[in-house]
């Protein structure tokens, strides 16, 4: 056992497997506790889409994500500090992650122009690109510019302004502002924008420092006090990804996130986390952004991955997709999902999946879901997302207990094995 004290948070690894780099471990933040390996729902607008905070207690979700950039648009950062803060705001009294806005700063410029996004398109050699848009949004040194695709205005944002805002909601855990870049940018691009991001982080770094000198001085209590992850980018080039590994580790953030384009495939990915891993601090927690697949879940775990956040499951959730597991017949090849708009499931009395537990599963019928949603009926986004949810938290838990008691493998193979 090994306790590490940062700043605000204390990480503490309860155990770690011989064969990988895959381990179990404590993260402790103002707002309570955090058991790795973990998966951060998304709280996009200080909500998960279609569920309340109550429903996420209700599934036991230790710590939730919410989004600097939508929450800076509407309702203001400075309107949720006037009112105590996300916590508060939220009515949400355990830990919260916020983001830095660097991935809308990508979505609104090269993410349009590329036609990439974190689900659809995130591996282009994968998928068929959609239609191509005019980027809205401009980058250069001193941050990234753009108008507000609902009301026009005009926003800037640089690491002062993301510590700001971040600072404003109150998360437990921050971000540094960084630039993500598009698996389709050239190596000159994400060199420049890599070089820009290590210039951002250290700058993120001095006025984070600053403003918990002064909170302190002011206050003296530990709320408020933030912990801030500093953000390794460099896409697909090797030389770029451990350069960018070695500057953020060296500087000192509480934690380390992995960001950006991450290849054109999936085994690009694993590739690229082969790279950064062992570069990274190990007394330090390591956050993968945008990633939440069941197979890269396994794959990333055992490369070292303490948590991850993706708005996957609630999304596809309403989309019709739905998680079973492999005893319910779920595996690779059908991305451990059914859709429950087929017309096989019309007459289906089985629940979504037979070994859940969720409100879904012990009510109702696959053949109500199916009904729900073909009827548009509100009630299905609330129970897919709750399956969806609890069905990824449930999977978390087997994981940390795989690897506590040292059947991670076994787990892995029973859930990945060849259909």
């Amino acid at each position: 056992m090994n306790l590490f004290s940062l700043n605000y948070m204390d990480f503490e690894i309860k155990a770690k497997l011989k064969s990988s780099r895959a381990r179990a471990g404590i993260i402790t933040v103002p707002h309570g506790k955090i058991h790795t390996p973990y998966f951060i729902p998304v709280a996009t607008s200080a909500t998960v889409r279609a569920l309340d905070q109550e429903d996420m207690n209700s599934l036991g979700a230790e710590v939730l994500l919410a989004n600097t950039y939508h929450l800076h648009l509407k309702p203001g950062d400075k309107i949720i500090k006037k009112l105590g803060g996300l916590h508060k705001f939220m009515n949400w009294n355990r830990p919260l992650f916020t983001d830095s806005g660097g991935f809308q700063a990508f979505s609104l410029g090269y993410g349009m122009e590329h036609s990439i996004n974190k689900l659809g398109t995130i591996f282009p050699e994968k998928k068929k690109a959609a239609e191509k848009q005019p980027k809205i949004a401009e980058i250069n040194d001193d941050g990234v510019t753009f108008n507000d695709p609902s009301s026009g205005k005009l926003v800037h944002l640089n690491p002062k302004k993301s510590m700001q805002i971040q600072q404003n909601l109150g998360a437990d855990i921050i971000l540094a502002f960084d630039e993500c870049t598009s698996p389709l940018s050239s190596y000159e691009y994400t060199k420049k924008a890599m070089e820009r991001t290590h210039k951002w982080a250290k700058e993120s770094l001095h006025h984070h420092k600053k403003s918990l000198i002064a909170r302190k001085n002011k206050y003296k209590d530990k709320y408020g006090n933030q912990s801030l992850y500093g953000i390794v980018q460099g896409g697909a080039y090797k030389d770029l990804r451990i350069k960018s590994a070695k500057f953020i580790s060296s500087l000192n953030f509480d934690g380390i996130a992995i960001g950006g384009s991450l290849g054109k495939s999936k085994e690009d990915m694993h590739r690229i986390l082969s790279w950064v891993i062992q570069l990274l601090p190990e007394n330090k927690p390591r956050h993968l952004l945008g990633i939440g697949e069941i197979e890269d879940i396994f794959k990333c775990v055992e490369k070292g991955i303490d948590t991850f956040d993706c708005v996957m499951p609630t999304r596809i959730g309403r989309r019709g997709s739905l998680f079973i597991s492999p005893k319910s017949h779920g595996n690779l090849k059908n991305k451990f999902r059914i859709n429950i708009k087929n017309l096989k499931y019309k007459l289906d009395r089985k629940p979504i999946d037979k070994n859940c537990e969720c409100l879904a599963c012990r009510k109702y019928s696959r053949a109500y879901m199916n009904h729900l949603y073909k009827s548009q009926e509100l009630a299905y986004y609330k129970l897919a997302s709750l399956h969806n949810l609890n069905f990824m938290l449930r999977l978390m838990e087997k994981i940390r207990d795989s690897i506590c008691k040292s059947y991670f493998n076994e787990l892995k193979n029973e859930w990945l094995k060849k259909y």
